[in-house]
């Protein structure tokens, strides 16, 4: 097997034991949510899995375990079915409920005789520790690694776009200046600004030495959660200023430090230029015109069609500044951080059941999440993605639909409103058809992955 397909498929590994590890740290700790605030109130757990011990969503189906041991009353264990782990709380209609016992008359250390505000906190459990996770997380990552980003002051020759800036009205050379009145100080924040704009919103570039005022178009925000180029990136000279070992570039002639004059006799005098003009050209013949120490020289070589040419033109790196932040800082900006990510998130969810987007490209399986890892293990990139996912997993869980803890907390607040309980029955025949909901959903992302490996495109 060539060396290249071995290293994809290491690769490829890598980025699966990532999400597996990521994943498996998320769901116990939810699950220990609800078990935490069970056993606060009293309440009989009589099981805390990881992953299913059954043919989830049917509880009577393929029932056994991988691992289990029974302590304090309640059985713990690895099931054999990978999505997601519960909790078996005596009393409760879910995924693993026990029909005969719910039958009978409540016992005291039953779900069922809970007061309405303490089952609201054991359904709520999962998601007020994903939450913190995320912000714990957060501070972490801040507290260590602290955070680089790039200063609008120090693009001095403005910034260079891809088709959404252009659509939405940057053009190269601007210099971002504020988005609804907010001043724009980092190249980083005009993304989330403009998720975050105001309906009817305008923005302020600096182009050409004057302020310019532009209206923010409508579907800006779809495009930009659709887009798979950076958004802006500061202008600079079409310097080489990495080439990456084993390259197509590195074995074409390329160094560190050539700079770029024209490729197939179009002038390159901006990084930029030299970024787009590859992406426009994928599969072509490129002849790169280059200066090295004074003397010109031409290198041809093909521009790759499903791979990169390993060197960076132009990178960012030289303009953007690290900064770090103290224990106490470092709190705030995880706080503040976690919550950002929730509005992201939310605003992503919102579109995805817009008309605007269609569903089939813009969610995904455990493949695609697993694509989000780096294919060489990173701690600071695996704990960044493992706390959004950990924020991605409780807003999932808060939604509305029987099966999800969203779904029993909008029965939980029609009994608190109303003063009548939701009557078992009903929400066992709810829970069973969002339960079969959701695999169908799951069975209908994964499929799509799978699609998508074979190449089909959408």
């Amino acid at each position: 097997m060539p060396l290249n397909s071995l290293l994809l498929m290491s690769g490829g590994l890598i980025q699966a034991l990532q999400l597996l590890a990521g994943l498996s740290f998320l769901i116990v700790l939810h699950e220990f949510g609800h078990f935490f605030f069970a056993r606060l109130f009293k309440t009989r757990v009589e099981k805390f899995y990881l992953f299913f011990d059954f043919l989830f969503p049917f509880s009577g189906l393929l029932n056994f375990s991988l691992f289990k041991k029974t302590s304090g009353g309640t059985e713990y264990g690895i099931g054999w079915f990978p999505l997601g782990g519960y909790v078996k709380i005596a009393g409760m209609v879910d995924e693993s409920m026990d029909k005969e016992a719910l039958a009978k008359p409540p016992e005291p250390w039953e779900y069922r005789s809970k007061k309405a505000w303490q089952r609201m906190l054991i359904m709520l459990g999962g998601i007020i520790v994903n939450v913190i996770i995320a912000i714990v997380l957060y501070m972490v990552i801040f507290g260590v690694w602290g955070e680089r980003y790039t200063p609008t002051a120090k693009a001095e020759f403005g910034i260079t776009t891809d088709s959404t800036g252009r659509f939405i009205g940057f053009r190269d050379g601007d210099i971002p200046k504020s988005i609804d009145g907010q001043p724009i100080d980092r190249l980083e924040n005009v993304v989330m600004a403009l998720l975050f704009h105001n309906t009817g919103g305008t923005m302020v570039v600096v182009r050409d030495g004057k302020d310019v005022t532009l209206p923010i178009p409508k579907g800006t925000i779809t495009r930009l959660i659709k887009r798979r180029t950076p958004l802006l990136a500061p202008r600079a000279h079409a310097i080489i200023d990495t080439v990456l070992p084993n390259s197509i570039a590195i074995k074409a002639g390329f160094k560190e430090g050539d700079s770029i004059i024209s490729v197939n006799n179009d002038l390159m005098q901006w990084g930029g230029d030299f970024i787009k003009y590859r992406s426009e050209h994928e599969g072509q013949p490129l002849a790169v015109a280059y200066s090295r120490g004074g003397r010109i020289d031409t290198i041809h070589t093909m521009c790759p069609k499903d791979s990169m040419l390993g060197m960076l033109v132009g990178a960012r790196d030289k303009y953007m500044v690290h900064e770090t932040y103290t224990p106490g800082a470092a709190v705030g900006k995880g706080f503040r951080e976690a919550f950002d990510k929730l509005r992201l998130y939310m605003i992503q969810f919102k579109l995805f059941v817009s008309p605007e987007v269609k569903i089939n490209q813009s969610v995904g399986g455990f493949y695609s999440m697993g694509k989000m890892y780096p294919d060489e293990f990173d701690w600071h990139a695996f704990l960044s993605l493992t706390a959004f996912i950990s924020i991605a997993l409780a807003f999932m869980n808060l939604l509305p639909i029987p099966g999800l803890d969203g779904g029993y907390v909008i029965f939980l607040l029609f009994e608190m409103i109303t003063g009548k309980q939701v009557s078992e029955k009903v929400m066992e025949k709810a829970t069973t058809v969002g339960l079969v909901i959701l695999l169908a959903l799951m069975v209908y992302v994964n499929g799509l992955d799978i699609l998508k490996i074979f190449g089909v495109k959408f």
